[in-house]
């Protein structure tokens, strides 16, 4: 596995920011090549399926991805938690989104655990990098809009 970890500041208030950071399909808007279909009804909750698929035609591939701890921020004073399950063949893992109060804003921290199937592990450190330079890009954008 190959984990890493992005933070980030946010001037937003907590609540703002965690509806901004778990509207999954509008991660795709800054993730190249990548659109991303809800398969659940809203709201968004412990159950809540999608898939980000990344890719041309047939040279793509899909990540499912299901949430299984789905804790929102008690109004703008509290922190969120929220804890995804990479279920796909490619793509294995986990990824954790939380949301602290600071300050006037909030803090964001976004854990990731990832395994690209048929990777070999000399290709991790490389993976983890490109994996904290893409997140931290995607967090900073989503708060940015």
């Amino acid at each position: 596995m190959t984990p890493f970890l992005v933070g980030r500041r946010s001037r937003l208030p907590v609540g703002e920011t965690w509806s901004r950071l778990t509207d999954w399909e509008r991660h795709a808007a800054h993730v190249p090549l990548t659109r991303i279909v809800v398969a659940t009804p809203s709201p968004t909750g412990v159950g809540t399926r999608f898939v980000a698929r990344t890719g041309i035609g047939p040279v793509a591939y899909e990540d499912p991805m299901e949430v299984v701890r789905w804790e929102p921020p008690a109004g703008d004073g509290g922190a969120g938690h929220c804890r995804l399950e990479k279920r796909g063949r490619v793509v294995s893992g986990w990824a954790e989104l939380e949301v602290t109060p600071r300050g006037a804003g909030a803090w964001v921290v976004w854990r990731e655990d990832l395994r690209v199937e048929r990777l070999p592990r000399l290709f991790d450190a490389p993976t983890a990098f490109g994996g904290r330079w893409l997140f931290g890009r995607v967090v900073e954008r989503l708060l940015a809009d």
